[in-house]
């Protein structure tokens, strides 16, 4: 009966999306799509995964007793079924204005350059579109040529910027708004009112936002399902949020940005969720930079096209948490080892968590090491003890999320680690969504536009106040 159903979901999602395209219900279509992408993603996968092992892309699941060789970069195929998909949607939410248009022309005999009493084209919403489009277009790429020569992360964290120029050059010509909000506890500090336009700073947090989100999924990797299972709850959060503020908002604006929100994330989430069923443990491929760095700036775009970037950032605040511990390792300060995963006890079958070691590090980055120790964020293997005090420290846990869950929590194996980390991931965008919508009031003030002089500045502002 299941294999029935899918099989029948499969073959109808695309012909549903096109029957109620013709009933223009854009939501609706975006969602059959979704499923197509699944069903996509999920066959494609398998079929080309010996011819990505015959070309050499391929690596060792090291987390395995028998280090089994499996197809990696399979985010190059969740990403092209992705694109595909984009694609085959752009026209559906501009159906009203076609109908329109051919309403016009049909009652008025008029000819086909007669545009009066035909709605405006909404040629920022287009543009908005496809500039998101190419800034995922050209991070699949870039995430895919790091797959294939490896490049340095010295270079390669520079990359999501190149890729962001398109987002935010239609950003300034669409919408271009740079002011932010004050926080009620700044207001007065400073000469700060309720509202800062901090002009070019702004594009500078867009950009500095496109790198930290596509190079924070990253960080936390290196085991089975567990980038698919961290971008899987946060899509799942951001579609929740736009969704009600769809029900919600009383703003035209504000509406039409999250419904763009919700077109690019529920291709997401279905390509993810096949990506995620290959990737699970014990795992038939894996998803490489291409996967994460398409994943990231999907976050992104949606974000600042959606214009609630502080929401996107509230949902990854384990991703936040992750970078800020790696700090003294990404600095330098304690050393990095190329690759900080977790390691797999051959006779016990658990993962456990890997160590660097301190002998070659300078007095600032031990007292780093030391103040993790104290907060207890960090475990210390030390000389034994002796009459002058503690021991010398020897090595410290690698800084990663995963090592400190493994410290607090025990050895464990590895799908129950990656469990570990999608329920911290869930806790913390629950509490994200409380954040959001119980107590931004306390830092923003009271919901609500604010009265201003100026109808535009009224309207962008509305939406500044209304997005967080």
């Amino acid at each position: 009966m299941v294999e029935t159903f899918a099989a029948a979901a499969k073959w109808l999602s695309l012909p549903v999306a096109v029957a109620i395209a013709a009933a223009h219900s854009a939501l609706a279509v975006s969602a059959c799509l979704a499923v197509a992408a699944y069903f996509a993603t999920y066959r494609f996968i398998p079929l080309v995964a010996d011819v990505f092992v015959k070309h050499g892309r391929s690596g060792k699941d090291r987390l395995k007793r028998d280090s089994p060789v499996i197809p990696e970069s399979m985010g190059l195929i969740a990403g092209c079924v992705y694109l595909a998909v984009m694609f085959l949607f752009i026209p559906v939410p501009f159906l009203p204005f076609f109908r329109a248009h051919q309403l016009q022309l049909s009652n008025s005999g008029a000819s086909a350059s007669d545009t009066i009493g035909v709605p405006e084209f909404p040629h920022d919403t287009l543009g908005q579109y496809l500039a998101g489009l190419l800034s995922l277009f050209s991070m699949l790429f870039l995430g895919f040529v790091d797959d294939v020569v490896d490049i340095r992360w010295r270079v390669k964290i520079w990359m999501p910027l190149f890729a962001s120029i398109p987002l935010l050059l239609v950003y300034m010509v669409t919408y271009g708004v740079t002011h932010m909000v004050v926080p009620v506890p700044l207001r007065g500090f400073l000469g700060f009112g309720t509202i800062v336009d901090i002009g070019i700073f702004y594009y500078v947090y867009m950009i500095a936002l496109c790198i930290f989100a596509t190079n924070a999924i990253n960080i936390i990797a290196g085991m089975n399902g567990v980038e698919g299972v961290q971008c899987l709850v946060i899509a799942l959060a951001l579609v929740l949020n736009s969704l009600y503020q769809l029900a919600t908002t009383h703003f035209e604006t504000t509406r039409e940005a999250h419904s763009i929100s919700v077109y690019f994330l529920l291709p997401f989430l279905g390509v993810t969720v096949a990506y995620l069923r290959h990737n699970w443990y014990p795992a038939k491929c894996f998803g490489g930079d291409t996967y994460v760095y398409f994943a990231g700036m999907t976050f992104a775009v949606v974000g600042i096209l959606g214009r609630f970037t502080k929401t996107v950032v509230l949902f990854m605040v384990p991703q936040v948490f992750n970078f800020m511990y790696s700090c003294p390792q990404l600095f330098g300060f304690v050393e990095c080892p190329r690759h900080r995963m977790p390691q797999l006890n051959s006779n016990t079958g658990l993962i456990e968590p890997t160590y660097a070691s301190l002998a070659k590090t300078r007095p600032l980055g031990l007292a780093m090491v030391r103040l993790l120790e104290v907060l207890g964020l960090a475990h210390v293997k030390r000389e034994s003890s002796t009459a002058a005090g503690v021991g010398k420290m020897l090595a410290v846990n690698n800084l990663t999320l995963i090592n400190l869950l493994l410290v607090k929590l025990g050895p464990a194996r590895e799908d129950f680690v990656t469990l570990r980390i999608a329920a911290v991931q869930v806790i913390c965008c629950v509490l994200g969504f409380g954040v959001r919508y119980g107590l931004a009031f306390v830092f923003y003030g009271p919901p609500g536009p604010f009265a201003t002089s100026s109808t535009t500045g009224g309207a962008a502002f509305s939406v500044g106040r209304n997005e967080l």
